[in-house]
């Protein structure tokens, strides 16, 4: 009998394409830390970079990265490329700003680094499954 429900449970959730979207879905999440840097401006980011050496213009791909990323993403338009972008992105703020942070927990015991983390497994999942059947774009190349 349990055996007979379980895999009425498995064929009744067995919608790989639906967990694709809302995978694509929850990495478009970024795009609130985009909006904030659009809104707010840069001049946070762009100082980071200066202490690092780095060139101003690099704050652009950021802009790319939170917000024009995610929002193909979500549209499911080069959802692999993407997908590194989103990566990149996150690896680059993780070594920015949050090095010292690797191993520490925040004050209520999670672990420091857990939206960074979140974006770099959602991107990687993302990169390896691929966008699905659910897209604005007809063509599985564009995909």
């Amino acid at each position: 009998m349990i055996a007979k429900i379980l895999s009425g449970l498995n064929q009744r959730f067995d919608h790989a394409d639906f967990a694709r979207l809302l995978v694509r879905i929850s990495i478009g999440m970024l795009i609130f830390h985009g909006w904030h840097k659009l809104v707010a401006g840069t001049a946070g980011i762009q100082g980071m970079l200066a202490a690092h050496g780095l060139p101003a213009f690099i704050t652009h791909g950021v802009i790319v990265g939170e917000v024009v990323a995610p929002i193909l993403i979500i549209l499911g338009i080069l959802c692999r490329p993407c997908a590194i972008v989103v990566l990149g992105t996150m690896i680059v703020a993780w070594l920015l700003a949050a090095l010292d942070k690797t191993f520490a927990l925040d004050q209520v015991g999670a672990w420091a680094l857990e939206s960074i983390a979140f974006y770099v497994f959602m991107s990687l999942v993302l990169l390896f499954l691929g966008c699905g059947k659910y897209s604005v774009i007809s063509n599985p190349d564009w995909r």
